[in-house]
């Protein structure tokens, strides 16, 4: 009997022995993929991610890694069969990632962003929707709700001005009441959700100058709904006010950079 307890106990550590190398390898692989990633060997590093999640399978850096240098691979807007291997496999190895932690926000913001760049616009929202119960304050995923609300409503605004022959130029709002109705129940939920999220990302980051761009152009799309040329005038008025907004957010993020830069000179200076 004592034989055969110390012969378990002996096989009971050979066990644990062995998964822990197995473990010591799935990080030495790892560390391999890394070091491939950050050289932009792509390729090299999704075969050693790759055998670090084989090696050790509850490995979720490991499984985190591996997604993002099969995106890192995916170019968007080419349509080749390699090209969609790559989104495939970032998409389900994400997926696969948040089976273990469904609020990784790495992974949702990269399914996002993955849907996003395929022009898969409501698959997209959703993800940055997700997102953005995991991370309320994620300016990205506000940007790209806006943008995506924008995207919808101004094909349908744009569709009505032709049908009235009104150029892009020509002031509004859009000059047939009945047409002017049904453009604004198509659209005003929409533009109206959509400045929401835009003006949550200029409170997240005031120079977020992309965002400032959108509301301009939202504003324009609520501008064609008003009833009367003095309503439109006034959405014209907040529309020109982000535009303004946008190119002070850009003059500040430039002189930002010449300052970071200049102090980067100065501090090598002093080095030598």
């Amino acid at each position: 009997m004592m034989k055969t307890l110390l012969t378990l106990a002996a096989c009971g550590a050979l066990l644990l022995s062995a998964t822990g190398c197995q473990k010591l390898r799935a990080r030495d692989n790892l560390n391999k993929g890394v070091r491939a990633y950050k050289n932009a060997k792509y390729a090299d590093a999704v075969k050693s991610f790759q055998e670090a999640v084989e090696l050790d399978p509850e490995f979720p850096t490991a499984r985190l890694y591996l997604a993002t240098a099969y995106m890192s691979q995916w170019i968007p807007g080419a349509e080749s069969e390699e090209n969609a291997k790559f989104a495939k496999a970032a998409y389900d190895n994400f997926q696969l990632v948040l089976e273990k932690d469904p609020n990784d926000k790495l992974a949702i913001a990269s399914i996002a962003s993955l849907f996003y760049n395929q022009k898969k616009f409501d698959e997209a929202k959703t993800w940055n929707e997700r997102l953005l119960k995991v991370d309320a304050q994620n300016k990205e995923a506000l940007y790209t709700l806006g943008v995506i609300a924008w995207g919808k409503a101004y094909p349908v605004r744009g569709e009505a001005r032709a049908k009235l022959s009104m150029k892009p130029e020509d002031p509004g709002p859009l000059k047939d009441k009945k047409v002017r109705q049904e453009v604004r129940e198509k659209n005003l939920t929409i533009v109206q959700d959509g400045l929401k999220q835009l003006e949550a990302a200029v409170q997240v980051d005031p120079d977020y100058d992309d965002a400032y761009a959108y509301l301009n152009l939202m504003h324009r799309e609520l501008a064609d709904l008003a009833d009367t040329p003095e309503d439109y005038k006034k959405e014209q008025d907040l529309a020109d006010g982000y535009v303004q907004k946008a190119l002070e957010a850009k003059k500040r993020k430039a002189e930002a950079l010449e300052k970071k830069a200049a102090g980067g000179i100065i501090q090598e200076q002093e080095k030598k």
